[in-house]
């Protein structure tokens, strides 16, 4: 008995070692192929024009943008940010987190910006009167994020630009964005064992450090998070999760 459970367990983490192995070594392999900008000031952070315009677009809107970051943690990770529009209001706002200074920012670039010339992908997105009860909440949690302090950003396992949004999402029920699969520092709850409702609100998580840890949901599915990377499936979209490549479905 002894024997098939340490031939099972041995199983188990080859298992989970191939699965962050080789399809981090493909992402490397793919994405140093596409090549990146090789400094901040090469890199474009221009609007994309994809964001609705606030001129014909009255009522309330939140969105979560998330992109991928620079150079070679473009292989591992995406750079997430949340922004919100109130109803009638003429323009956009923009949260998120960065690595130098004072880490909170707001409108430290357009709302769709490129990141390091990345172009951004909609993650989630909310309107209507749910948006507007959803916006003062943001903006509550922004301001308590507990991890504000000049020089508290930590790029692995976090807390990080992904930890921030996944801190506000957590903070406010009308939310019930996943956040993807790349944004290694979401599942970053703070030091030690932590339990926490999953940002979907749909099921909850475990965390030790943010370096491993397991979430169970209805939307983001079973969920293996070792060393930040998420190894997952998701039944309700037929799709998996792997490091690098994120979600891969059949409905989404």
């Amino acid at each position: 008995m002894i024997r098939i459970v340490k031939h099972t367990f041995r199983t188990l983490i080859w298992t989970i070692v191939l699965l962050i192995a080789l399809p981090l070594s493909a992402g490397a392999v793919w994405y140093a192929s596409q090549g990146w900008p090789q400094s901040w000031h090469q890199a474009e952070w221009h609007s994309t024009g994809t964001a609705p315009d606030p001129a014909f677009t009255p009522e309330a809107m939140v969105r979560i943008y998330s992109a991928r970051t620079g150079r070679w943690k473009s292989i591992f990770a995406v750079h997430s940010w949340i922004a919100v529009k109130p109803a009638g209001a003429e323009s956009w706002t923009r949260f998120e987190v960065v690595g130098w200074g004072r880490p909170v920012r707001q409108n430290a670039y357009p709302v769709d910006a490129l990141w390091y010339s990345n172009p951004p992908q909609v993650a989630y997105e909310l309107r209507g009167q749910e948006a507007s009860r959803a916006i003062p909440k943001i903006v509550s949690a922004v301001a308590n994020y507990p991890h504000s302090a000049r020089g508290s950003y930590t790029i692995w396992p976090g807390p990080n630009s992904n930890t921030f949004v996944a801190h506000v999402v957590r903070q406010v029920p009308e939310l019930k964005g996943e956040l993807p699969a790349r944004a290694v520092g979401k599942d970053y709850l703070g030091s030690g064992f932590q339990i926490a409702p999953t940002p979907s609100h749909s099921g909850w998580q475990i965390s030790w450090n943010g370096v491993a840890g397991i979430a169970l949901a209805w939307e983001e599915g079973l969920e293996l998070h070792v060393l930040g990377a998420t190894i997952g499936i998701d039944p309700l979209d037929l799709a998996i999760k792997l490091p690098s490549f994120g979600r891969l479905g059949l409905l989404s």
